[in-house]
């Protein structure tokens, strides 16, 4: 099986490899591997106990970030290197400067899996999430280096819990640990023999809490917010900027907008500078405070800041609903404000959680939204109401971080009495 897996994901490489000349971020994909190894040796990698955190891209690195950063505090002679699969995380946080050595993950073939980690040497490594990649589990298997799971949530549909499975059930066995978010996944491994896990929680909730927290001003949104209401439209794509667009077309809602999209490209922003033409939509890029004053749609054509920027919102609008699901609802969530999303949601536990409780809010077309959002201007008893659920609703959920690094000390007390 392992023969035939390493060679689908030739394939894959391949794939990528052939449409590289026409797709960006394919071509970043492909020339970002090209030097990987030559770079982690001719690298200071190595000469001080290296712990490892994989994340496949920037999502899970924000969620893996407070655990990079308690454990660079508590092991400051320790290198970390952070890796990325996809271009999106590593092309964004490449500078970041809370890790030694910043790389993609070379594709998960048996002989790159066996020359990164002998290059590396790793004292203990930490994957986020999803990232199963079995050639890097067996090779840490076989060398004894301990590997974490962070933030894992499984499902009856994954692979490892169908009759046809059972190899891939097998690899989790070679994971040291595994921390999920809920019982159920607790449950469902234990249905595969697998006891080696623990509930922590998710660290996304630690992470937003610090953002939340950090000091952050931007002037110029500032001045344009003046003492309007906004709404914050974060990650959207073309179907939730519809929907927005209605909300200015055919409702009656005294509000501003601020629209962060998923995609920045120039073809994307101008098709919503189009979109909204005449409501005078300005460019964060090109903003000042004279154009910005009778405008009334705010594109944020940037990447990095779209979690600061919910702090000016009374209201939150959470895109990717309509498409393949919701982005971080946390991100708005944190500042106790209502968050909408689209439908397409069933797999996100935070979206069921705040509809349950009443800080968030499903919707399928620009009547519902206008519902909602009619509701909340004109009742402001049942507007604080959903605020306060969402802002509680983060600091109840807070705490994996110090789950995961009461383990990762426990581990590197274990390396050391191995020496």
């Amino acid at each position: 099986m392992i023969f035939l897996y390493t060679f689908l994901l030739r394939v894959y490489s391949l794939g990528i490899t052939i449409v590289s000349p026409f797709n960006k971020k394919a071509r970043l994909w492909s020339s970002g591997r090209r030097d990987v190894f030559e770079n982690l040796k001719n690298s200071h990698i190595g000469k001080r106990p290296v712990i490892w955190i994989h994340t496949a891209s920037l999502g899970e690195f924000e969620q893996g970030r407070p655990i990079l950063e308690r454990i660079k505090n508590i092991y400051p002679d320790h290198h970390i290197l952070l890796t990325f699969f996809s271009p999106s995380g590593y092309e964004v946080r490449k500078n970041y400067k809370g890790a030694d050595f910043i790389s993609y993950l070379p594709l998960d073939t048996i002989g790159n899996a066996r020359k990164f980690i002998s290059i590396v040497k790793p004292q203990m490594v930490i994957f986020i999430k999803y990232e199963f990649w079995f050639n890097y589990i067996n090779e840490l298997y076989k060398q004894k280096v301990p590997l974490l799971f962070v933030s894992v949530i499984f499902r009856p549909s994954q692979i490892f819990f169908k009759p046809i499975g059972f190899w891939f059930a097998k690899q989790l066995n070679k994971i040291t640990y595994l921390f999920v978010q809920n019982s159920e996944s607790i449950k469902l491994l234990q249905d595969i023999g697998i006891s080696h896990s623990e509930i922590s929680g998710d660290t996304r909730f630690d992470r937003v809490l610090e953002v939340k927290n950090e000091d952050a001003s931007f002037p110029l949104i500032e001045s344009y917010i003046l003492k309007s209401k906004i709404l914050v439209g974060g990650s959207t794509w073309s179907q939730d900027e519809s929907i927005i667009f209605e909300l200015l077309e055919r409702s009656n809602l005294d509000l501003k907008y601020i629209i962060a999209p998923h995609l920045i490209g120039n073809d994307h922003i101008n098709e919503i500078l189009k979109r909204f033409k005449k409501y005078n939509p300005v460019r964060y890029s090109k903003a000042n405070k004279s154009n910005i004053k009778d405008c009334k749609v705010l594109i944020i054509d940037e990447i990095g800041f779209l979690s600061k920027l919910y702090r000016y919102a009374d209201f939150a609008y959470v895109g990717g609903g309509f498409g393949v699901g919701i982005h971080n609802l946390l991100e708005a969530s944190t500042y106790g404000i209502p968050v909408l999303f689209g439908p397409n949601h069933k797999r996100f536990r935070e979206a069921i959680d705040l509809q349950n409780l009443g800080g968030g809010f499903s919707i399928s077309s620009y009547k519902e939204a206008k519902e909602i959002l009619s509701k909340l201007l004109v009742d402001r008893n049942f507007y604080e109401k959903c605020s306060k659920v969402s802002e509680q609703y983060i600091i109840e959920n807070s705490g994996a971080t110090e789950v995961v690094i009461n383990k990762v000390k426990e581990f590197i007390i274990a390396c050391k009495g191995l020496k």
